[in-house]
C-alpha cells in the first residue's frame, strides 16, 4: 500500500467534513434509488414451483412462512458439487443474525440451491448456519430466474445474466430475488439482483470499503484470496 499524505489534525478535519457532504449526497442518491426499486412494477408467479425442505415438499408460497415478503438468495450449489461456492458462503455468513429482525419487518429469507437437500444439510452443519435452505433440484426454479444454464443454452448461446447476453463460466451463479404475497395469497415477482449488485448484502465488503487497505482484490480474480470461513489459519488469511 502506497504512503497516504501525512498531515496536521486541522487539516485532516476539513478533508473529512469535504468528504461528508459528498458522503451525504451519496447516501441521498441511494435512498432514491431504493425508493425507485421499491417502485418497481410486479410480475405474478404462474408457474408452480416445488422445493425439498426439512419439513418435506414445499411449495413457493410456503417458504414465506407467515411472512408476507420473501427474499431468496440464489446461492451457487451445484448437484455434483462436492462443497458450496466459496463466495456464496461469504455472503451466507451474514444471513443468521439479521434473521430475527428481517423478521419483525415481515421479511422471511431463504437460500435456494440445486444440490440435493441432504448436500445442502451436510454442508450448512460444516459452516454453523442455521437459515433455511432448500433444494431446487426438482424444478425449473433456477433456470426461470436466470442463476442456473443447461448445456443447451451454452450450445445456443442463450445464457443470459444479469440482464444480458453472457457466457457465465460455471452452470449456477447468484442472485437475489424478491418476492411478495398478495392478500388473495398470489405470489408476485417483485425485485431481483446479480453480480455487483450483491454487494450491498454483504457486511463484510462494507467493512473493508472503510479500511485503507480497501478489499486489496486482483482485478482479474476479485475473489481469489477468499476461503470458505474454517479454512483460513488461525490469523485469517
Amino acid at each position: 500500500m502506497d504512503q497516504q499524505k501525512i498531515v496536521s489534525r486541522e487539516e485532516w478535519l476539513q478533508a473529512r467534513v469535504a468528504l461528508l457532504e459528498r458522503e451525504k449526497t451519496f447516501t441521498r442518491a441511494r435512498d432514491a434509488l431504493s425508493m425507485e426499486r421499491r417502485s418497481l412494477p410486479w410480475v405474478e408467479v404462474t408457474r408452480h414451483y416445488t422445493f425439498d425442505t426439512n419439513e418435506g415438499e414445499k411449495a413457493l408460497a410456503d417458504l414465506f412462512g407467515d411472512r408476507g415478503q420473501l427474499v431468496v438468495y440464489h446461492f451457487m450449489y451445484g448437484p455434483d458439487w462436492q462443497t458450496g461456492c466459496k463466495s456464496c458462503s461469504f455472503w451466507a455468513d451474514n444471513f443468521d443474525r439479521n434473521i430475527v429482525h428481517l423478521a419483525a419487518r415481515d421479511v422471511a429469507l431463504v437460500a435456494v440451491s440445486r444440490a440435493p437437500l441432504e448436500t445442502l444439510n451436510a454442508f450448512r452443519r460444516r459452516m454453523g448456519w442455521g437459515f433455511d435452505w432448500v433444494s431446487s433440484g426438482g424444478s425449473d426454479f433456477n433456470y426461470d430466474f436466470d442463476v442456473s444454464f443447461t448445456a443447451e443454452m451454452r450450445e445456443k448461446g442463450a445464457i443470459r445474466y444479469n440482464y444480458r447476453a453472457s457466457d457465465f463460466p460455471v452452470d449456477d451463479a447468484p442472485g437475489i430475488s424478491v418476492f411478495c404475497k398478495g392478500e388473495d395469497a398470489t405470489i408476485y415477482h417483485t425485485y431481483s439482483t446479480y453480480g455487483r449488485g450483491l454487494d450491498m448484502l454483504n457486511a463484510g465488503y462494507h467493512y473493508l470499503d472503510l479500511v485503507p487497505k480497501g478489499r486489496n482484490e486482483d482485478p482479474d480474480q476479485p475473489m481469489s484470496w477468499l476461503k470458505l470461513r474454517d479454512a483460513y489459519g488461525a490469523k485469517g488469511a
